[in-house]
């Protein structure tokens, strides 16, 4: 991808359900546990780089004993800065008394960290300020086992404001506005009245104090908790929960928007956003992998009991398609032909774009993440090739001299890696005063390759979404190579749209296509467009926002996606460009086709999976016409 975006936060859960001696005599490790949550982290490396997080909670530990470990970074290396720290505990063992490491027992009562119950989270800031206290996982403290709760998760609430008045109707006062405390003290709460109700009918009953810790701690209902808590939530998540007890969930949005997976069998149950990270980390084959179902939590029990519990009715699912073009990594086989076909579904449009004119055409991607996406396209184009060839040869085969015979079948795409992105770089200058400048220089290119004025050169990239790299960068140095021609294609349809459950696309200014739109209604005298929709927006924030439909979509309207994609090319073309720059986009037609599990659409299309979405992209409207450059929620 071109323009960087943050996105998607990750998350790795495990809980061993046999003794940890079981995993030292078996696997020969008392860590076993730290050591696979370490894998599920670095495997997931790509979902989080601005910090990171675990805890870990031990069962059955006597009164007095600190059974909840955590620990966060946010050093560079964060995964790595908090296993080097958890090492450390051991150092001492290893060299002094190296028999113990053999003990688990004693492991466990006089180590941090060797729990049963483990949770990692790997934190990508989309909003907010980037400190320790925003790293997951966040804990809730209380002297009852069972009234401590732990969380991390990959989400992002459209209506925080309206839980937060629901938070002070209870008369709580939480410390901040944001999401992820919202949610900790909304399932925290009814947590407390789930320990409050049980203890009043044990109470009743007659059982002394102690008795009743263990029967709330065996009777908690996990599932009427997260029917309590998620009622009015309004967003994507995959959110990840631990109680002091052991008692642990996992619990996916009703549109199933963010993802989450689970294996489990009679040694461990293992949760994570990627399910190649699962595979990796526990050698388990594609088909054992599950998907958490939308408006469902998978449940473990601390005496191993597992159950998945709806606690919301599923809506239609709409997955993140953003997950299968770019987020996710594309060593998952599904997301790895889903790629793929994306692009082999662009081949004809391209092909009619060089007007089928192979010999002068010269294919290449912008590094990395299109990758895939361009084997699909060159698929797509020798596919064409074959159907030629054969068409020819069927039909035409005895007017063929020799040389246009030799000419036919030595017809291929010519494929080329010519831009370089030189990785130094751009880590240096997201930090200089003078990125505008700098920026430019992030790729570099192969000389020597193209034709001087008489090839054309397409260019695969899985998304735009700002075009900024395009017109400072990339175009710029491929147009030194001297090409007839450059066409930018991109894997994903035009995005016009803000995202709100927990990718870095909130403002409508952030969109080229927004700026297409805007240009062309300007140049067409149709300004009155843009304050009737800034109007309506306006009037939306009266109403519910189960009531509110996204007018942002009349800005669109008046236009053909073919008339975007030409002004966009307009923007993103440098002065001083020699080329012809043309801008191909997928359709929304073959991105279904593409990802068929994957429809959620919204930052494409405009029509968003919950009644929040709708609010939120009428309010960055707002915004962008008042010139406030604040996020939408």
């Amino acid at each position: 991808m071109s323009d960087q975006i943050k996105h998607e936060c990750g998350i790795a859960f495990i809980r061993l359900l046999k003794p940890l001696s079981y995993y030292q005599q078996k696997y020969g490790t008392a860590l076993y546990g730290l050591n696979k949550l370490y894998l599920l982290m670095e495997k997931q490396h790509n979902r989080g780089q601005d910090g990171a997080g675990i805890a870990t909670i031990k069962l059955d530990m006597k009164p007095g004993s600190r059974y909840i470990s955590r620990y966060r970074s946010m050093a560079s290396n964060a995964v790595a800065d908090i296993f080097e720290y958890v090492q450390n505990k051991f150092v001492d063992i290893q060299e002094n008394t190296p028999e113990l490491m053999q003990d688990t027992e004693w492991l466990k009562n006089n180590v941090s960290f060797i729990g049963e119950v483990l949770l990692g989270h790997l934190r990508y800031g989309t909003h907010g300020k980037n400190s320790i206290e925003n790293c997951h996982p966040f804990l809730r403290q209380n002297n009852w086992m069972t009234r401590n709760l732990v969380i991390a998760g990959n989400f992002n609430m459209t209506n925080v404001d309206e839980l937060l008045e629901q938070l002070y109707e209870l008369g709580q006062h939480p410390k901040e506005k944001a999401d992820t405390v919202t949610v900790l003290e909304k399932i925290g709460h009814f947590l407390d009245d789930e320990n409050q109700d049980l203890f009043d009918q044990y109470k009743k009953e007659g059982h002394d104090n102690v008795s009743i810790t263990h029967k709330i701690s065996d009777h908690l209902d996990i599932a009427n908790i997260l029917r309590r808590s998620a009622k009015t939530w309004d967003g994507g998540y995959s959110i990840c929960g631990m109680v002091g007890n052991g008692d642990s969930f996992i619990m996916r949005d009703p549109a199933g928007i963010r993802p989450a997976y689970y294996y489990y069998d009679d040694e461990i149950v293992v949760a994570a956003s990627e399910r190649p990270a699962l595979q990796t980390a526990f050698n388990i084959q594609f088909k054992d992998v599950k998907e958490i179902d939308p408006g469902h939590a998978l449940i473990i029990k601390k005496n191993g009991e597992v159950s998945m519990e709806q606690f919301r009715e599923p809506t239609e699912r709409l997955s993140c398609s953003f997950e299968r073009i770019y987020f996710s990594k594309g060593s998952d086989v599904e997301i790895y032909r889903e790629r793929k076909q994306l692009g082999r579904l662009l081949s004809d449009k391209i092909l009619q774009a060089v007007n089928y004119d192979l010999k002068n055409t010269v294919f290449s991607f912008i590094p990395n993440t299109a990758e895939v996406a361009f084997f699909g396209m060159v698929d797509g184009v020798q596919q064409y090739v074959r159907r030629h060839q054969k068409d020819i040869l069927l039909h035409k085969k005895e007017e063929l001299t020799d040389e246009q015979l030799e000419d036919l079948l030595s017809l291929a795409p010519r494929v080329e890696k010519l831009a370089v992105k030189d990785v130094k770089l751009r880590t240096f200058i997201t930090q200089d005063a003078d990125r505008s400048e700098m920026v430019a220089h992030v790729y570099d290119t192969t000389y020597g390759i193209i034709n001087n004025h008489q090839d054309t050169l397409v260019a695969l990239d899985d998304s735009i979404v700002r075009g900024t790299t395009l017109k400072q960068s990339i175009i710029k140095i491929v147009d030194r190579l001297h090409p007839k021609k450059i066409i930018i294609v991109s894997s994903a349809p035009q995005i016009r749209y803000p995202d709100c459950y927990g990718i870095d696309m909130s403002r409508m200014g952030q969109f080229v296509a927004f700026d297409a739109a805007i240009q062309l209604l300007t140049e067409r005298g149709m300004w009155q467009v843009i304050e009737d929709v800034y109007a309506k927006c306006k009037a939306s924030l009266l109403l519910p926002k189960e009531e509110i439909i996204n007018h942002v979509k009349d800005i669109y309207r008046p236009f053909t996606p073919e008339e975007i994609s030409a002004k966009i090319a307009q923007i993103i073309t440098p002065k001083g460009t020699v080329a012809e720059v043309e801008v191909i986009y997928q359709s929304l037609e073959n991105l279904h086709e593409a990802c068929p599990k994957n429809k959620g659409d919204w930052y494409f299309s405009g029509n968003y999976p919950t009644p929040g979405g709708n609010k939120v992209v009428n309010k960055a409207f707002i915004n962008w016409k008042e010139g406030n450059n604040q996020r939408a929620y």
